[in-house]
């Protein structure tokens, strides 16, 4: 195994690819950290908040303004807590995931993680095709398919670097919060007003609702693990004082990025109460009737132009974030590099197929839900991204002197636990609302097996890693030198030699000799693993065995002259219980085995003998390749 350092880097060709030392002035150096963050609150503007934030303006006018302040504050944390992930551990949240949790538990967590990217990218792509649709008429279908254009665009970018990106990613940004101001000047809310809406309150249920819609649309999954990994393009000395000043510029830098991002979602929200709910306007949510209605309202094309530009800019700008956050997702989790061509398409595939079967099969009325259904889901997978990440934050073996302190420890563990409680509450919503509509006993069983499923999940993330604290994972500490004892142990008196008759058996033979010395004796086994012998689990004396046999005392002969004492042995059906039972009866040294020379997709059809072996026997194992 050959290993390069590079493998378990995060986004690997462009880590550590911006220097923020290289003799600069102070404000360069202070402005080279700036950047991560705007690529990651360009999720924080993404179509599917406006949905959100437009019914909750059209509905309740100003009332729900401070949720938006209140998730942005939220949001800020999380964001911060991922960039001190990455800046102190060189880790982001997928890898650090991968080497906390059990393996079926991380492959359910990636799922998720994807789940959530791909209903991300499902808002970006309606959005766009809604943006299109609305601009230049171009039907919903065809929007969706140009926006799979789009995603070559991204590819060019990337080449340019990532200090290009950023900028093309603020260039939008900007265009999108100027067509905001324009628009509020156009609306001429009226500000004593929207001040009230700072006072938290809840008028009534469906405001709880819109509530949790406005969190889930925020606080985005696949953003916290983007953030943790994007931190880490950058190039820093790795010593306190380094470390303190980067965990402070980037704070800076998710402050000024999210509260940009917070200012665009409060104007949607302030121009939806101050345009629709004044005029009793109060249930417009879909984004193309917001659309229409801006016109006509405050007599000018411009107001609803500006919006739709801004719609398409939204879901451009969004559509970057979601690819490098499903690379990073993909790599950490699998440890499976794929090109960023291919996972660009298979993210936008992933979220285009439902788009196009909801149109076709159900008319373009219900695009709105599908929207808002995207939202959903990302808040269910919220509290899969939240949990692990306080727990590593807060982790002062692995965090040391940057572990996150008592007092942020508990704002953290309430944000999640708010997170936790409102999703919860409105996947029950939800779920009983399918189920009631299905009247199916299948889709309710499933849906409620899915649900306690995901309940089940929600409970194993926040317990393992307490449990595993007792028994920490990497122990990087070695035992001193002194204590070592090395004494001549003599050479190996019993090698047992696997054979599986196929090409890697001549240097199995061969390595045995070399490892052997004159008084060694040697045992050969062959696993038979014929039809009848899987059928009936022992010896058959079928045509195979019988010619297994035949061989086997070839290769014995063979080691007879030679010069060793050599038995030889057929064992049946299960390889890796065959081959420890051997070792066990004939008191094994060592066994050699050989390593068929497959490669990744070969090993996982014929299974990875060589590895399950190794936990099998109680002797060192001998790899011939």
């Amino acid at each position: 195994m050959h290993h390069d350092d590079s493998h378990h880097k995060s986004l690997s060709d462009i880590h550590e690819s911006v220097d923020v030392n290289q003799g600069k002035s102070k404000f360069k150096k202070v402005l080279s950290f700036f950047g991560p963050a705007y690529l990651i609150s360009v999720g924080y503007m993404d179509p599917g908040n406006w949905a959100t934030d437009l019914a909750g303006g059209s509905q309740f006018g100003y009332a729900l303004i401070w949720v938006l302040l209140m998730s942005n504050i939220m949001a800020l944390l999380l964001q911060n807590l991922c960039a001190r992930l990455g800046i102190v551990r060189g880790k982001d949240l997928a890898q650090c995931n991968r080497e906390t949790y059990p393996k079926r538990m991380n492959f359910v967590l990636y799922v998720l993680a994807e789940i959530a990217i791909a209903a991300c990218d499902l808002a970006e792509v309606l959005g766009m095709a809604i943006g299109l649709n609305l601009l230049f008429g171009i039907d919903l279908l065809w929007g969706v398919l140009i926006s799979f254009a789009d995603t070559f665009l991204l590819l060019y970018l990337q080449k340019l670097g990532m200090r290009k990106m950023e900028l093309f990613i603020i260039g939008l940004i900007s265009m999108i919060g100027m067509c905001f101001m324009v628009e509020m000047f156009l609306a001429k809310p009226d500000f004593s007003e929207v001040a009230t809406g700072f006072i938290p309150s809840i008028p009534n249920s469906a405001a709880l609702y819109i509530a949790i819609g406005i969190i889930g649309a925020t606080v985005m999954p696949h953003n916290l693990y983007l953030h943790s990994a994007l931190v880490q393009t950058r190039k820093i000395d790795r010593n306190e004082v380094s470390i303190r000043k980067s965990l402070k510029y980037n704070f800076w830098d998710s402050a000024i990025a999210l509260n940009l991002a917070f200012l665009v979602n409060a104007a949607i929200l302030i121009l939806a109460a101050s345009v629709f709910h004044k005029n009793g306007m109060h249930d417009v949510a879909e984004l193309e009737d917001a659309y229409h209605l801006l016109g006509n309202l405050l007599g000018t094309e411009w107001a609803s132009k500006l919006f739709a530009v801004a719609l398409i800019l939204a879901g451009q700008s969004s559509t970057v974030t979601g690819t490098l956050a499903g690379q990073i997702v993909m790599e950490g989790y699998l440890r499976l590099r794929i090109s960023p061509t291919l996972r660009r398409i298979i993210t936008r595939l992933l979220a285009i197929i439902p788009a196009v079967l909801v149109i076709l099969i159900s008319g373009e009325g219900r695009v709105g839900q599908l929207l808002i259904f995207s939202q959903v889901i990302l808040s269910m997978q919220l509290a899969f991204a939240v949990i692990p990440l306080i727990h590593f934050v807060s982790d002062k073996a692995k965090m040391g002197i940057f572990a996150i302190k008592p007092l942020t420890k508990a704002f953290a563990w309430l944000i999640a636990a708010v997170i936790a409680v409102l999703n919860f509450k409105l996947v029950y919503d939800e779920v009983t609302g399918w189920i009631t509509e299905a009247n199916n006993l299948v889709v309710t069983v499933l849906l409620i097996l899915g649900a306690v499923g995901l309940l089940f999940l929600l409970i194993m993330t926040v317990l393992i890693p307490i449990m595993r604290k007792s028994k920490p994972i990497e122990l990087e500490i070695h035992p001193p030198f002194e204590a070592l004892h090395f004494e001549d142990s003599g050479s190996f008196k019993k090698v047992v030699i696997a054979l599986d008759f196929s090409n890697s058996d001549q240097k199995v033979i061969q390595y045995a000799l070399q490892l052997s010395h004159a008084d060694t004796s040697f045992v050969v086994v062959h696993i038979v693993e014929s039809a009848s012998v899987k059928y009936t689990g022992e010896s058959t004396d079928d045509f195979e065995s019988r010619q297994d046999l035949e061989r086997l005392k070839l290769y014995a002969d063979f080691l007879l002259s030679k010069g060793h004492q050599t038995e030889y042995e057929l064992g049946y059906n299960n390889r890796i219980k065959s081959i420890a039972e051997v070792c066990e009866k004939y008191h094994a040294d060592l066994l050699v085995v050989g390593s068929h020379g497959h490669t990744g997709v070969k090993d996982f059809v014929f299974g990875e003998t060589v590895n399950k072996l190794r936990h099998a026997v109680k002797v060192p194992v001998f790899i011939a390749q």
